[in-house]
């Protein structure tokens, strides 16, 4: 089909589009596409039966428009340039425009200058869409968002040979700046031969918007932050420009959506700390005392981890003195507390509060799920607090036996039970006096001992169960239940007024799941239980994809096992438990026996029940004496899925074989 037939068919298209008509197949643009050829139509009176020419401004037209983004383009050049190398040989050519669609900045071969300069591709072109009609610059100024314009997208029937891709370039304030735009005079037939040129040319737009924040509030605080703590200091998404208060002066595209899910628009209204539910100081402090000069923070009213690093001005402001006076106000160091916690914002704010109530003889209540370390927080601030040096009794209220936990908690005077001690006992409470009680899963406490206990706690004593005499106890009760406890009082199952002299404050701590600083605390932990053993790469990936169901519980049980069956210094994934095998399918990693009779390997789920493959590896493990080295190199598979298959049948090696 030669040229004058493309156009024809091409104007024919958007004439049947204009009425809503079958096209066909070639011709069914993307509704945005539709919608600019009915703005071309509708609103600005285009005709795609006559052909437009190239409109090139005049050089002072073009002096003033480029003057206009002067400081702009002082910072885009190295942006443009950078990527003008990257797509010269792929025969693209550059323009960036203004928000009005002039080109005030072009890159592209001599070679083809005459052609380029025809089609319009060049400096001074006028490409916004009421001249031009359907193309990537214009439309890009009118929706807003990057796009591609394939040849017969376009509106103008001259432009059809061309492939064209544009991005958007914001202000700090929101305001269309700019457009960057790669354009080809020659390219496939296929739009999604442009797919990649679309997200080249987004990512240096961002690179180019950034740039130009960066510039605009050089004497400024930057905040910036991305969900990697990895990736942030190179490629930091988001971007906030902050007065000496902490209040958001301005952002980038990205930081604007990030304000946006918080349904926060106007700014400077709005306060990063708040924003971050952290204090200024958690903010100011990043470059000062956080060794790799990036700080975890939790976005408001979500579970999204943000990782955040400080910008400061290479000269000094006028508000510097206000920041060393921040500066000043360090927080006190405690070793037992400190080493909880490496940065994760919810752990921060608890260990924080934790450090100024140690001191203070006021009950606590730590809330977290079930393996969380509620006992581990409680030992810690026993342990930094002025009754350190005195009794720390713990005490699980659903593991005592409710016939036993009177007695145990409260103590018995003598001759009180038949075959009790001659000479009573000190309950719990009394053996803790001076120091510390913690009252583990208070929440499963009998209501009818929730009485005596609040007694207790209001009297300062302790009635011993037979005594006639009550016995005074100086006790600080630190309490932990995985339980809702609003819930079990609504329901009558816990008092009211117990919960009130429980919970002088509350203590919460975040799953092991929702934790930013999981690379820390498996390093820690694997450090106790085997200071010579290290991580491999692949089983730190899989420990840290992990859902961990059973928080650090379920943690210290896994790097434990891995310990025990690793022979060497390197854990690496196969020495993980079973459930790391588990693929998105369902499907456990198999395991490949050798079948008894033909001796031959097959699959087990195809050839034995779970019966037979039990006394199938059990024989195994008798013939070689119960060296399961031996037996995993003669089935051809690792020592780790021998130890996974013992446990599955229950089968426990002899202790003298």
């Amino acid at each position: 089909m030669n040229n004058t037939s493309q156009q024809r068919r091409h104007i024919d298209a958007i004439l049947s589009y204009s009425g809503r008509q079958a096209l066909g197949k070639h011709y069914s643009p993307h509704e945005l596409i539709g919608r600019s050829w009915q703005r071309c139509l509708n609103e600005y009176g285009l005709d795609p039966s006559q052909p437009r020419p190239a409109r090139i401004v005049t050089h002072q037209i073009l002096r003033e428009h480029q003057d206009s983004v002067d400081e702009f383009l002082n910072v885009a050049r190295a942006g443009v340039e950078q990527l003008y190398t990257q797509i010269a040989g792929l025969g693209y050519v550059l323009l960036l425009s203004d928000y009005r669609g002039i080109t005030v900045q072009f890159l592209g071969s001599k070679n083809d200058d005459e052609r380029l300069h025809r089609a319009g591709l060049y400096l001074g072109a006028d490409w916004s869409e009421q001249y031009a009609g359907t193309c990537a610059v214009g439309t890009c100024i009118q929706e807003q968002q990057a796009l591609t314009c394939h040849r017969v997208d376009h509106f103008d029937s001259s432009h059809i040979g061309l492939t064209c891709t544009a991005a958007p370039i914001k202000d700090p304030s929101g305001q269309l700046l700019a457009v960057l735009d790669i354009s080809a005079l020659d390219s496939s037939r296929t739009p999604d031969s442009q797919n990649f040129a679309l997200h080249l040319t987004q990512l240096y737009a961002r690179l180019i918007e950034d740039a130009y924040f960066l510039r605009r509030y050089r004497h400024s605080l930057i905040f910036k932050c991305d969900q990697s703590r990895e990736l942030v200091q190179v490629n930091g998404q988001c971007l906030f420009a902050l007065n000496e208060d902490g209040e958001v002066l301005a952002a980038n595209t990205a930081g604007r959506s990030l304000l946006s899910q918080c349904h926060i628009i106007d700014l400077p209204t709005v306060s990063l700390p708040t924003l971050l539910e952290c204090q200024w100081r958690d903010i100011v402090s990043i470059n000062y005392e956080s060794k790799d000069g990036i700080r975890a923070f939790r976005l408001s009213g979500t579970q999204q981890t943000l990782f955040g690093m400080l910008i400061e001005p290479a000269t000094n402001v006028p508000y510097q003195p206000q920041l060393s006076q921040i500066l000043a106000t360090q927080e006190e160091s405690v070793f037992q507390l400190d080493g909880l916690s490496a940065d994760d914002p919810a752990m921060r704010k608890t260990i924080s509060l934790a450090k100024r109530l140690r001191h203070r003889d006021m009950n606590l209540l730590i809330l977290g799920d079930t393996g969380t370390g509620k006992e581990v927080l409680a030992q810690a601030i026993h342990d930094s607090s002025h009754r350190a040096q005195k009794p720390y009794i713990a005490v699980n209220c659903a593991a005592i036996p409710e016939s036993l936990i009177e007695s145990e908690l409260f103590g018995y005077a003598p001759g009180t039970f038949t075959g009790g001690r001659a000479k009573g006992a000190k309950g719990l409470i009394q053996q803790a006096s001076g120091g510390t009680l913690f009252l583990d899963e208070i929440g499963d406490m009998p209501l009818h001992l929730q009485t005596r206990l609040l007694r207790v706690l209001a009297e300062g004593q302790v009635m011993p169960l037979g005594a006639l005499q009550a016995v005074d106890v100086d006790v600080r009760v630190l309490a932990a239940t995985h339980c809702n406890l609003a819930q079990l009082i609504k329901e009558g199952r816990f008092r009211e007024d117990l919960f009130y002299r429980l919970n002088g404050a509350t203590l919460n701590l975040p799953t092991l799941k929702a934790r930013a600083d999981k690379p820390y605390l498996i390093q820690m932990l694997l450090k106790k239980i085997n200071p010579v053993v290290r991580l491999r790469a692949d089983a730190m990936s899989a420990l840290l994809a992990h859902e961990w169901p059973g928080n650090i519980r379920q943690l210290v049980n896994t790097l434990t096992f891995a310990d025990a069956i690793c022979e060497t210094d390197e854990i690496s994934i196969q020495h993980l438990p079973e459930e790391f095998f588990i693929h998105q399918n369902g499907l456990v990693e198999p395991f490949i026996p050798l079948h008894p009779i033909t001796t031959t390997y097959v699959n087990c789920q195809e050839s034995s029940t779970d019966d037979s493959e039990q006394q199938f590896l059990l024989n195994l493990l008798r013939q070689q004496r119960w060296n399961i080295s031996a037996v995993a190199k003669q089935l051809g598979v690792s020592r780790p899925t021998i130890y996974r298959r013992m446990t599955k049948h229950q089968i426990v090696q002899p202790k003298n074989r």
